[in-house]
């Protein structure tokens, strides 16, 4: 016999929930061009870290550049943390081995190597638009031979509102 709760029915799933997390770190991004966040989950469901791609500490982003072209010094290229390297340093000491890393855009291979080497067991992305590139081969390459998994999300909710009003929480 199956007894009704009255709960709610329209919930998100977990990989829609921290996507949304990783989604909403990267709204931090300063870039003018691509905001990527990323969110760090350990196998109880438990939020780990989250990052986005930006300075690191203490290079200011109004002194550094935002280019994407021209002298390879000149471009945020040479300065940039990706948001997957920045959840990796952001964890307060917890160990990542067998964790799963949210990412709004697939990882690079400097990120892949970092994900490799912590021992994060499962990336989750949303877009892999620059997967032809040489970087992104090579990324995908190390990660299958480290046996990490890669999943691109097939979401259910295409966008999701956030409400910061007080009174709407009440």
């Amino acid at each position: 016999m199956t007894v009704e709760s009255g709960k709610r029915q329209d919930y998100i799933d977990w990989d829609e929930y921290f996507m949304a997390v990783a989604a909403l770190a990267a709204k931090r991004s300063k870039d003018p061009h691509t905001q990527v966040g990323a969110c760090i989950v350990n196998e109880q469901n438990k939020i780990v870290s989250t990052g986005y791609n930006g300075f690191p500490l203490g290079c200011s982003d109004d002194e550094f550049p935002w280019q994407r072209d021209g002298d390879f010094s000149m471009t945020k290229y040479a300065y940039v943390c990706h948001a997957e390297l920045n959840a990796i340093l952001n964890n307060s000491g917890q160990n990542l081995k067998a964790c799963r890393i949210y990412v709004v855009l697939f990882p690079c291979n400097e990120c892949a190597k970092a994900i490799i080497q912590t021992g994060i067991k499962e990336v989750i992305y949303l877009s892999d638009k620059y997967a032809k590139s040489p970087n992104m081969q090579a990324s995908r390459r190390m990660l299958e031979a480290a046996s990490v998994k890669m999943r691109q999300l097939k979401v259910k909710h295409k966008s999701l509102t956030v409400n910061l009003d007080a009174e709407a929480c009440e």
